[in-house]
């Protein structure tokens, strides 16, 4: 799972012209699922979100506060774009999402354990694949990606091949 995590002042989604959920305080979460992600992934993450310092204390003290901790909002949107690839020509490759329905299981499932982890009614929710307006203030502004899960496999690094010895010249 991926996500990426802004520290906002306010946030809000709309569809089809009607605000669906709304924050103050608080952090908007853009969340994406991937082939191979589990119920694990999906824990580690809404940890991640909910204990992750991004505010300061009230002595100066820097990221030393929780959006638990300072009483926030958190707004999650499902946003299956995160996974895009941009490698090869101009146009997006999504095979790095999930799809369909395990997919909004387990963005469901995240966001169920986000609001189990703080409080049910300061976690909102988009709608998982509805065409939606974000809107936000971002705060610093803050913004961080996070990752749960399997790490890329790393290419085979090629044997080094010995050079022929040159002859001797004479």
């Amino acid at each position: 799972m991926k996500a990426i995590l802004q520290r906002v002042l306010s946030a809000s989604v709309t569809v089809e012209k009607e605000v669906v959920s709304s924050i103050g305080k608080g952090v908007l979460v853009f969340a994406a699922v991937a082939p191979g992600d589990t119920e694990r992934e999906a824990d580690s993450l809404a940890a991640k979100v909910l204990k992750l310092r991004l505010w300061d204390d009230d002595t100066g003290g820097r990221w030393r506060k929780s959006v638990i901790d300072i009483g926030g909002e958190v707004l999650c949107v499902s946003q299956f774009t995160l996974l895009a690839s941009t490698k090869k020509g101009n146009k997006p490759d999504f095979h790095g999402a999930m799809g369909g329905e395990e997919a909004k299981r387990l963005y469901d499932y995240f966001f169920r354990k986000v609001q189990q982890g703080y409080a049910a009614d300061r976690v909102k929710n988009g709608v998982f694949q509805a065409m939606m307006e974000v809107a936000l203030v971002n705060d610093g502004p803050v913004t961080l990606e996070l990752s749960a899960g399997q790490k890329p496999t790393p290419a085979p690094t090629p044997a080094p091949t010995s050079a022929p010895t040159p002859a001797p010249s004479e």
